[in-house]
């Protein structure tokens, strides 16, 4: 460490991943304004900012199975802050959630009221509201704020779906491979199983939409069939959850 730097602690870390995972891949530099506001909070410069998410993103599994690296020098506290978001999305992404609060002055639970029952309540409800808009921001910034099926480039119209449902996989819920960038119209088709991603991120629409005569069916799902997907920069969707879609949701 050069003279005159300062440790990352885990809190500063905490919040470098929160910012990691809202970013699009290629906005984590130090003219970004979300970085430079990171920087300020954290009292350190927008470059420090900008070179520790580029440590972090060493550590994305999907970026290294596309062969980019990351910057180096990543440290072992950074390693280990990192597996723990890995390991516990929900319980992760809402702690950071709550940290930023706190350095913002942003409002949140009163932890006065947590060993209360009607303080749990609130606190549930909190957390996963706050839990979905993170996990919304994650999704679309992955996919630079377009649909993966269409290319559509309005933030307004697209949703931050799941692969495998929310109320079926308490422990994917948060995570970011466990989501996809859609347009309103195909993630309900997604959802209903008349479209799906295979496990090689290709679009396989139902049979019963190709085969209607309706030329609007054509339009927006037929000309679609077997085109990949446009991918993420990051966090690639999981082909294990892929193949659940395939094979337990989609209706040939």
């Amino acid at each position: 460490m050069k003279e005159g730097q300062r440790l990352w602690t885990r809190e500063e870390l905490i919040l470098a991943i929160n910012l990691y995972c809202k970013l699009p891949f290629s906005k984590y530099h130090k003219g970004n304004p979300e970085v430079i506001k990171l920087s300020e909070i954290l009292g350190r410069t927008p470059s420090s900012i900008a070179l520790k998410l580029g440590n972090l993103a060493s550590f994305d599994p999907s970026l290294q199975a596309r062969g980019i690296k990351g910057a180096r020098n990543a440290s072992k506290l950074d390693k280990e802050v990192w597996e723990e978001f890995y390991e516990s999305w929900d319980e992760a992404a809402f702690e950071s959630e709550k940290l930023l609060a706190q350095k913002t002055g942003g409002l949140f639970l009163n932890e006065s009221d947590e060993n209360t029952r009607e303080g749990r309540e609130k606190e549930s409800i909190v957390k996963t509201r706050i839990n979905q808009s993170f996990f919304r921001q994650t999704i679309l910034a992955s996919f630079n704020f377009k649909c993966c099926v269409t290319g559509i480039e309005r933030p307004e119209l697209l949703v931050a779906g799941h692969i495998k449902p929310w109320s079926l996989d308490q422990k994917n819920r948060l995570n970011p491979r466990n989501g996809l960038a859609m347009n309103a119209l195909h993630d309900k088709a997604f959802e209903t199983g008349m479209l799906t991603i295979t496990p090689d991120y290709i679009v396989n629409v139902s049979s019963e939409l190709l085969k209607s005569k309706d030329p609007e069916m054509d339009q927006y799902f037929a000309k679609y069939h077997g085109k990949e997907i446009i991918l993420p920069s990051r966090f690639l969707p999981d082909p294990e959850l892929l193949r659940y879609h395939n094979n337990e949701r989609f209706k040939p």
